[in-house]
Order: C-alpha cells, then structure tokens, then sequence
C-alpha cells in the first residue's frame, strides 16, 4: 500500500510542476504513468478497494495545486471545484479501468484516451463546466510547440499527452518485466519521437507563417479598481470618466474591461444615462468607438405573465433579469450589444435550476434577499462592427475565453480580432489571472487572430497571431496599452472544423464501451 500512495503522490506531483504557469509542460507526458502502474497492479491483483482513493488523491492535489485561486473568489465554489472535479478525473479514470477488464491491452488503452477526451469535451458543456484544467491547455507557455492548434485545437494537445504517457508507459513496464535496458532505450526512443516530431513540426509551422491582415490601432484600458475595496464604491459616471482618462484617443477602438460600468443599469434606458451620453460625446469628440463592460438589469412590470426561466425574484416578489454584457459605443445611432454566454456557475448561474429550486429555493431566498436565478445568456455570438475601420471585433467576455470551439463561432460570424474583456481582481495576486492570460493564447493559435485582453484588475496584453504576448500591462497597475493589431479575414482548419477530435473520441469511447459488455457475454 505505501508504493500506492508514493505513485498517487508522484502523479500529483507530475500534473502539479507540467501545468502553467509555475510549471513546464514536458512533466505531463510522464503524470499518468503513476497511476497507470497503479491500475495496473489493481489489475492484476483483481481486486478494486481503495484504487478510487490512490487515483483521487493524485488528481485533488492536481486541482488543490492548480486552482486553489478560485478559493479567493468563492470559498464555497472553489472547494466545489477541486474536490468534484477531481472526483470526476478520478471517475473516468476508474471507467478505463472497468473497462480494461472487458477488452484486449491495446483496445482498452485506446479506450483511455478516447474516454479521458470524451469527459474534456463533456466538462465543456454541462452545467458544471470547468475545463480550466483540460489537458490541452496545459502547453499556453510553451506555444512554440503547439502551433499546430491551427488544425487541431486544444484537444490535439490532449491527445498528444495521453499517446505519449502510454508510450513511455508501456516502455517503462516492459523494462520492469524483462530488464533488457537496451529494449528500454528502444521503446523509450520511440516515445521520445512522439514528443519531438510535433514540436519540430510546431517550429517549422511557425517559421513559415507569416502575421497577415491590415493593421489597426487599438487602446487597452486597464482601471485597477480592486473589486473587493474600490470598484463599487464609485456610481457608473465616476467610473466612465475613471477609464476615460486612460483611453487614446487616437486609436481605431478603445477596449475597457468587464464589468466597467459596474452599478446595474435598466437595459431599456441606457441611451437616456449620463454614462451613455459621456461615452457619446468622447466618440464624438474624438471619432474612436468604446467597447467596454457593463452590468444590466431588466425590471418586469408587476402582474407580468410568463416570466422567464432565466428570471430572479426579489425579497419583494418583482421579477428581473441580469446581464453580463459588452457594448459598443460608436458614431452609428445603432447600440452592439453582447450577453456573456459561458457563465460562471454559482455566481451567474444556477445549475440544475428546475431540480435544486423546487427543494431549496425558498431557503435560498429567505437567506440571502433573492431567488435562484441566472444571469441572461444568448445564444448566437455577436460581432462588433467597428464603423469607419476594417475591425470586426468578438466581445469575449472572461471565462468565455477557456471555450476553444465556442470562441471560433465569432469567427465564423466574421470577428478579424478577438478581445477578451475581464475582471480577475476578484482572485487576488495568484495564478488565476495568469493563467487566464496563458489561456488565451491558445485562442490566438487556433484562429491565428490577435487577441487583445482588457483586465480591471489583472493582466492587460496583446496577443498576436502566434500566440506571443508582444506587450502587457503588469497585475495590479492602473494604465493603458496602445497596440498595433493585424486583422486576418482567412480561417484555420480548427476554426472550420472546431473540436473533431472531441467528437470523433465521444463516438469511439461509445464504441469500446457498448463492444465490451457484447464482448464479455460472448465469452460467457
């Protein structure tokens, strides 16, 4: 039982020192290997108990390691997101395990990598939906490697870190049973070629690309209001006015944050506030159009019928709705407005909503003033038209930027730049927002757009096409990035194809999984 948890601790150790941004990602081609000799041992001695808890243990001090951050946040929420989320790695982990016992060596170990990307792709899609840690996102520091994303997006890294720990696996394992050091020096050679040929071909991708699109200027605000002491001490004209200031009023687009007009606004009014009309006589002024970050709120009249599902009721029993949104303030007397549609569960959404409601609903309002709800979503993305410049921009609003096939929806609706606009204040001077940075080079990567990231309090940047930060705002400095951007109208293989890997792995793992039970009662 001690070599057990040494490997369950060593796994750990392994995802914990591969994943950005403390970390390098050549330590995740060996963090499976661990566990799979642990299943391995589990297999051979036909009997399962305590394997859940070694294969649990690496994967809570993966998470525990990782994304602790979120604790900052929410400390109900970030101790939700470490210990279910390592309980679902550990679940599909022990499903490849079930099924191995079902189906030859080869087969079965197929069905781990088809099973491990089936649940990546799942976790992007339920309600729950945390693929912070999927396995591809493990490479945002070493970009040189992967920019074969291009036709592979995020899960092709997946798909690479699992091939190669098998390899390495079955070398290391076949050593053990034969001590041939010269079959080892093979057979680990071999999974050596698996980790190189991708990289070398990276650099080969990345040597002949060449930045296209004409240029635009953009400014990047950064306000620097802590979220948790400033930020709401201020009403929405004295936030307006505050990012004014940094704004250049020479540049094609002015980019400020989420949330930068924090004080919820009636979504019906908002062409009548004084925020609005700051915004328009600085675009007037100055001929440069403002996205930027806004809350609103929706106010049902009393007596209304068919209220929506998305709804919240307030201690005084009115109905309303929330948004999340981005605007686009220009010289068109048209408004572009954007609903963020990833929401952050718990503090935008209610999950499982029709289930948990009926059974706690009436607790929830009683405690905290209001009902269990959600913030307003849409379900279309929406492209920003910059008027009088070539920029057709992707309001991207925080978490959203995590969700690589979601994002090449606004490039398939014609967005040439992507910008991210977010608030990671609320995680304090910890990976979190470091990490949301490192994320969103993949984004850049797979659509070969540049990305440019508004951050309240965070790390403000500019991506290009590569997936380089080419210039950053620091955490926790209150400034303002003038950039130049390329604007690409031409679309990757990924963003055509979006995750086809994912797909055709759902499908697979469907395969192996319904094959071993027919198999297993043809052996009967």
């Amino acid at each position: 039982m001690k070599h057990y948890l040494l490997l369950a601790l060593l796994s750990g150790l392994l995802f914990s020192i591969g994943w950005p941004t403390f970390g390098h990602a050549f330590f995740l081609f060996f963090a499976f290997i661990p566990l799979l000799f642990i299943e391995e041992k589990f297999l051979k001695n036909k009997a399962d108990k305590f394997f859940f808890l070694y294969v649990y243990l690496a994967f809570f001090i993966w998470n525990l390691t990782k994304t602790w951050w979120v604790y900052k946040a929410t400390a109900v929420g970030g101790v939700f997101a470490i210990v279910v989320n390592a309980f679902l790695m550990t679940f599909t982990f022990w499903l490849f395990h079930f099924v191995r016992k079902r189906l030859p060596q080869s087969m079965a170990y197929a069905f781990f990598i088809f099973i491990w990307i089936s649940f990546e792709k799942f976790h992007l899609n339920w309600d729950f939906s945390w693929p912070w840690l999927n396995l591809g996102n493990g490479f945002s520091e070493q970009t040189d490697w992967i920019q074969w994303y291009e036709y592979t997006g995020n899960f092709g890294g997946s798909f690479w870190v699992l091939i190669v720990n098998l390899l390495f696996y079955k070398a290391l394992s076949k050593y053990l049973q034969v001590r041939n050091l010269r079959g080892l020096m093979i057979n680990s050679g071999r999974a050596f070629l698996w980790v190189f040929i991708p990289v070398l071909f990276s650099y080969y991708i990345k040597g002949h690309y060449t930045e296209q699109g004409p240029q635009a200027t953009v400014s990047i605000l950064q306000p620097n209001l802590d979220p948790w002491t400033e930020k709401f001490k201020y009403n929405n004209t004295q936030l307006v006015q505050d990012f004014l200031k940094l704004a250049d009023p020479k540049a094609d687009l002015i980019i400020a944050p989420e949330t930068a007009i924090s004080r919820y606004i009636e979504i019906n009014d908002f062409r009548f506030t004084r925020p609005y009309l700051l915004l328009k006589s600085f675009v007037k002024t100055y001929k440069t159009p403002v996205l930027t970050g806004i809350d609103f709120i929706h106010w049902y009249p009393k007596h209304t019928k068919n209220i929506p599902e998305t709804a919240n009721r307030s201690k005084h029993g009115r109905w309303y709705d929330m948004y999340n949104s981005a605007v686009l303030v220009s010289l068109s007397d048209s408004l572009q407005l954007y609903h963020k549609s990833k929401l952050v569960v718990g503090a935008e959404y209610t999950p499982f909503r029709k289930i948990l409601e009926p059974l706690i609903g009436d607790w929830v309002t009683k405690t905290i003033g209001v009902s269990m709800g959600s913030n307003v979503s849409q379900k279309e993305r929406s492209v920003f038209i910059v008027p009088g410049t070539p920029i057709k921009v992707a309001p991207i609003i925080c978490y959203e930027s995590v969700y690589g096939e979601y994002v090449t929806q606004y490039v398939k609706k014609g967005a040439n730049l992507l910008a991210v606009i977010t608030n990671d204040g609320w995680w304090g001077n910890t990976e979190g927002h470091r990490q949301h940075l490192s994320i969103a080079k993949l984004r850049a990567i797979e659509n070969r757009r540049d990305v440019v990231q508004s951050a309240n309090t965070g790390i403000s940047a500019h991506i290009n096409q590569l997936g380089e930060v080419t210039k950053q705002l620091p955490y926790n400095v209150r400034g303002s990035l003038t950039v130049k951007v390329r604007l690409n109208e031409h679309s990757s293989f990924y963003t055509q194809q979006g995750d086809y890997i994912a797909r055709v792995s759902v499908f697979m793992a469907f395969l192996l999984f319904f094959y071993s039970f027919a198999r297993k009662k043809m052996q009967l």
